[in-house]
Formats: C-alpha cells, sequence, structure tokens
C-alpha cells in the first residue's frame, strides 16, 4: 500500500499564519510531500494566495480581495491577527510562491475559491501561472465549484483536478466521476470504509481535509487514503512514521 500523503493547509498553518511565505516554508522544512493553498483574484487580476475573500480575519484591511489592486494588497499585514512577531507578512501573489515552490520536492494543491465569487478567467489566469513555473505535472486543481473543475478541464484534459466537498451526497465518487475529476477532497467526517472503496472504484484519488486529530490521521493513514490536508504537517509525519 502507498503511503498517505501529507499536504500543509495553508501551510504549517499552526505555527505560521495562514497562506504566508512563512507558513509554506515551515512546511517544507518539516518534510511535507505537498502544500494546499487558496487562490481569489485581484482587481487587477493577479492570483493571490488567501482563503477568505474578505480582508477582514487575516489582514488589518476590511472589504474583499477583488475590489484591491495587488500593490494595494501588498502594503497590508497579513501576520499581526495570528501573532505580532509576523507583523512584516504580506499577501502572497501566486507567481511569487510559484518562484519558491518550482525548487521544492513537493506537491501542489491549490484551491480556485470560486464558490462564493466567480472569478472572470481565474482558471486560465491560474493555468499559465503553474505552466510559467513547469509545475502543472505535480499540480492538482481543486474548488467547490463544479464549473471551476470543468472549465480548468476544457484548457487541458490531462491537469489533474479534484471536486472539493464537505457535504455529504449519495453518490460522491460518481458525481466528481461525470466531472471527470481526478479526485475527491472531502470533510473530515464524510470518511469512511464505503467511500475508500467507492473512489477506488472510480479510480479516483481520495484526500481529507483538514485532518489535525491523531485518531482521524491514524484512519487515513488505515484505510490508504492517497492524501490528508492538515494544519499540522509536522505531527501528521510523526505518526505516518509510527502507522505505515
Amino acid at each position: 500500500m502507498a503511503k498517505t500523503l501529507i499536504y500543509a493547509h495553508r501551510g504549517a498553518s499552526k505555527l505560521a499564519p495562514e497562506n504566508t511565505m512563512t507558513a509554506f516554508e515551515l512546511a517544507a522544512a518539516a518534510g511535507a510531500d505537498g502544500i494546499e493553498t487558496d487562490v481569489q483574484l485581484t482587481k487587477d487580476h493577479i492570483p493571490v494566495l488567501i482563503h477568505d475573500e474578505n480582508l477582514r480575519r487575516t489582514t488589518n484591511g476590511t472589504g474583499f480581495v477583488q475590489d484591491n489592486t495587488y500593490a494595494e494588497l501588498r502594503l497590508l499585514d497579513a501576520g499581526s491577527w495570528f501573532n505580532p512577531k509576523f507583523s512584516d507578512s504580506s499577501i502572497v501573489s501566486l507567481d511569487e510562491f510559484l518562484d519558491w515552490f518550482k525548487d521544492q520536492p513537493m506537491f501542489l494543491n491549490a484551491e480556485l475559491k470560486t464558490n462564493v465569487i466567480e472569478y472572470k478567467n481565474i482558471e486560465s489566469i491560474v493555468y499559465n501561472s503553474l505552466k510559467r513555473a513547469g509545475v502543472i505535472d505535480r499540480t492538482v486543481i481543486s474548488s467547490f465549484n463544479a464549473d471551476s473543475i470543468t472549465r480548468m478541464k476544457n484548457i487541458n484534459p490531462s491537469i489533474q483536478t479534484a471536486f472539493l466537498t464537505s457535504t455529504k451526497m449519495r453518490n460522491l465518487a460518481g458525481y466528481a466521476k461525470s466531472l471527470e475529476a481526478d479526485a475527491l477532497h472531502v470533510k473530515h467526517r464524510l470518511l469512511d470504509k464505503r467511500l475508500a472503496k467507492k473512489c477506488s472504484k472510480n479510480k479516483l484519488d481520495l484526500r481529507i481535509y483538514t485532518v489535525n486529530r491523531p485518531s482521524m490521521m491514524k484512519k487515513c493513514f488505515k484505510l490508504g487514503i492517497e492524501g490528508l490536508i492538515t494544519d499540522v504537517p509536522h505531527q501528521a509525519l510523526e505518526y505516518r512514521a509510527l502507522s505505515q
């Protein structure tokens, strides 16, 4: 059985402010197999890595990402909310991140945040950035928005995509397959042996988020899940070493 890959959720987000270069660097230093991050678009159509559509929670700014230019967003403090020692952290562009990531021996899970705001052309903008960086072959694009999956597959049928959900559905694996997705990413409470078998039968990779409890980590390892997404990659790596 292949080992379960460990993706750092927004970087090592229990140790540093989420989706900042410090969080990504700590994940790499811990030995995480991959990084999960979130992509939104600025007013001037620059893809940036931030989870919320609104700036309030993770910066000292207000309003929406889409209403600010990248230059304006760069001036914000994206770290003090977590701890004052991270006050020099800023919002990262996808291209800035990829310039670092392309030299890391890791996988990337880029989540397109199109379930609240359907950013126009985000799929092609993100795809072009990934192509320029030469990392398409080790990237999976995920989204809660099925249309984003379809649009990405229309750009390049061979790029890896994942349907993302926290909602229980009768035939989740079948639905993901109908979108021509390559993987299913589900919230940890949806994980059971039946879903794992259904994904295997449909030749879908199954990845689980956000796995922070040791008991859930062990369940993922026991069921042979392809990947888990966690805020604490350093801990998940320790448990994996004991479990597999």
